[in-house]
C-alpha cells in the first residue's frame, strides 16, 4: 500500500481550518466543565445527604455512559422537548455547536470532581488539624490549606482529563460540526482515501496532546519548586 503525499499534504491544511473550532470546543468546555465541578466537589463535601446523593447520581450517570450517547441524546433528544423548545436555553440548544458544549462540559464536569475529590482526599490530615491549632476556621482551612495542596495533586490526573476531553471534540463532528475531524470525513468522502487523511489527522492530534502535556507539565513544575528531593 502507497500513501498518497501530495494529497497528504494537500489535506493538512484544509483539516487545520478546523482547528480554531477544535480549539473552541476544548477551551469553553473544559473552562464550564470545571467551574461546574468545583461545584459538584463542595456538593459532594458538604457532609449533606441531600446535597452529595444527587451529585452522586450525577457522576454515575455521566461517568458510566458514553459521551456519544450524551452528545447524541441532547442533540436530538431535548428539541423533541417541548418546554426546552419554549425555554431560554433554547436559542443555544437548536445549534450543533451549543449541543456539544453542554454534553462535553456535563461529561467532564463528572470527572473532574471525582478528580478534584481524590485531591482534597490526598491532603495530609494533621495539615488540617495544625490549621485548626492556628485558630482557622474551617473555610479558612479549605481556601488556604487543603485547596493548594490539592490542586497540586490533582494536577497530572486533570492534565489526562483534559487530553481526553480534547480527543472526544472530535465526536462534535458526528453532529454536523466541522471541525478537524468532521472535515477530515468530508475529504474522505471526496478523495476515497482514509487511511492518508486520518493518519494525517492522528498526526495532529499527537502535536496538540504533546502541547497539553507540556503545559501542563509547567504548571506542575511550577507549582512543586518549593519541594525538594531529600538526599
Amino acid at each position: 500500500m502507497s500513501f498518497d503525499m501530495a494529497l497528504i499534504l494537500d489535506s493538512i491544511p484544509k483539516m487545520l481550518m478546523g482547528i480554531g473550532l477544535t480549539l473552541q470546543l476544548l477551551f469553553l468546555s473544559a473552562a464550564l466543565g470545571l467551574a461546574l465541578a468545583i461545584i459538584l466537589l463542595l456538593m459532594r463535601i458538604s457532609g449533606r445527604w441531600y446535597l452529595a446523593a444527587p451529585t452522586m447520581a450525577y457522576i454515575y450517570i455521566f461517568r458510566g455512559t458514553p459521551i456519544l450517547v450524551q452528545i447524541f441524546i441532547i442533540y436530538y433528544g431535548l428539541p423533541q422537548l417541548e418546554f426546552v423548545r419554549d425555554s431560554i436555553f433554547w436559542p443555544i440548544l437548536r445549534e450543533p455547536f451549543g449541543c456539544a458544549i453542554l454534553a462535553l462540559t456535563l461529561n467532564t464536569a463528572a470527572y473532574v470532581s471525582e478528580i478534584l475529590r481524590g485531591g482534597v482526599l490526598g491532603v495530609d490530615r494533621g495539615l488540617k488539624e495544625a490549621g485548626a491549632a492556628l485558630g482557622l476556621r474551617a473555610p479558612h482551612r479549605f481556601i488556604y490549606i487543603t485547596t493548594p495542596i490539592a490542586i497540586r495533586l490533582a494536577l497530572p490526573a486533570y492534565s489526562n482529563d483534559v487530553i481526553s476531553l480534547m480527543k472526544s471534540t472530535a465526536l462534535a463532528s458526528t453532529i454536523t460540526l466541522l471541525d478537524m475531524t468532521g472535515i477530515a470525513r468530508t475529504i474522505v468522502a471526496e478523495t476515497y482515501a482514509p487511511y492518508e487523511i486520518f493518519i494525517s489527522l492522528m498526526a495532529i492530534y499527537l502535536i496538540l496532546t504533546w502541547m497539553i502535556q507540556r503545559s501542563f507539565g509547567w504548571v506542575e513544575k511550577r507549582m512543586s519548586r518549593h519541594v525538594r528531593e531529600e538526599v
